[in-house]
């Protein structure tokens, strides 16, 4: 059968793959479009699973505010590269999962991969799509749906950052709060909200370095005191001076206005994952010696 290049272009249009791609796939099936776009489905999953184990740790942060600011998502998507991470087709994917996550509230990546977006497709079947036209491992790593009775704010710094705070503030102070977060990267809210165990693990450390400058008792407890009031300091938000006036922590700053910070949330992409260490010119030799 002749494969023409209208048939081609249809299949194109269908499955957002290269024009070669598409035309191999319709010669391998005679010109019958549905068992093409079947066959590119299943490839696209077999190249999903072969970039599955490359380690993605670059991507993008999304996040989206309901109008009335009672409602927010916030996203973390990775790629392997930069390039991809601004890829229009890698934004494009990002946008589509958190519309759905907005529309639908998962409970999590898993229940999320399964859902319908509004283009027909599952999330996972996006994903492997993706995948087979940008040639990287790409992962729907977390995500995170908050409601609340008060308003929450949202910032982004650039797609590599990006914060939702839920608090009493009116919609400037709150923004500039959110800012604060994404630019001092604070642990807590307040010394009230850090576990027990994060303390004592801290106070610990301090312990065994005051015990090792030979002073006496006393004053290493003085010292102990001290730098642990100034670590927790440092690891809250309540505690932090605050970065458009750090002559005043955030806990004055919101106390002049009588407002409160529930919570927040801050994503950075690739936080936590370990990132391979890429030597290119090595690379490129071992390719041209083999």
């Amino acid at each position: 059968m002749t494969i023409t290049a209208s048939l081609v272009k249809e299949l194109r249009e269908r499955t957002g793959s290269g024009m070669m791609e598409c035309k191999k796939a319709l010669v391998e099936t005679d010109g019958d479009i549905e068992a093409a776009a079947e066959l590119m489905r299943k490839s696209g999953a077999a190249k999903a699973d072969k970039k599955a184990g490359r380690v993605a740790a670059d991507g993008a942060i999304k996040v989206s505010v309901t109008q009335d600011g009672k409602a927010a998502v916030i996203l973390e998507i990775n790629s392997e590269t930069d390039f991809v991470a601004k890829d229009a087709n890698f934004q494009t994917f990002t946008d589509d999962v958190l519309a759905t996550i907005a529309e639908q509230k998962p409970a999590s990546v898993e229940e999320l991969a399964a859902l319908t977006m509004a283009n027909g497709n599952s999330v996972e079947e996006a994903r492997q799509a993706l995948i087979a036209k940008v040639g990287e491992n790409i992962q729907v790593r977390r995500f995170e749906v908050v409601e609340s009775v008060d308003s929450i704010a949202s910032y982004l710094h650039g797609a590599r950052i990006g914060v939702l705070v839920e608090s009493s503030a009116n919609a400037e102070m709150a923004r500039d709060v959110a800012m604060h977060v994404a630019a001092a990267n604070p642990q807590f809210v307040s010394q009230d909200s850090i576990p027990v165990e994060f303390v004592e693990k801290e106070k610990a450390i301090l312990v065994a370095q005051a015990e090792a400058s030979g002073k006496p008792a006393e004053i290493i407890e003085k010292m102990i005191q001290g730098r642990l009031n100034k670590f927790l300091a440092e690891v809250t938000l309540m505690g932090q001076p605050f970065i458009k006036d750090p002559d005043q922590t955030v806990a004055k700053l919101l106390a002049g206005a009588d407002v409160s910070v529930t919570r927040f949330i801050r994503y950075e992409v690739g936080e936590g994952i370990e990132k391979k260490v890429e030597d290119f010119a090595a690379e490129v030799a071992s390719q041209l010696n083999s």
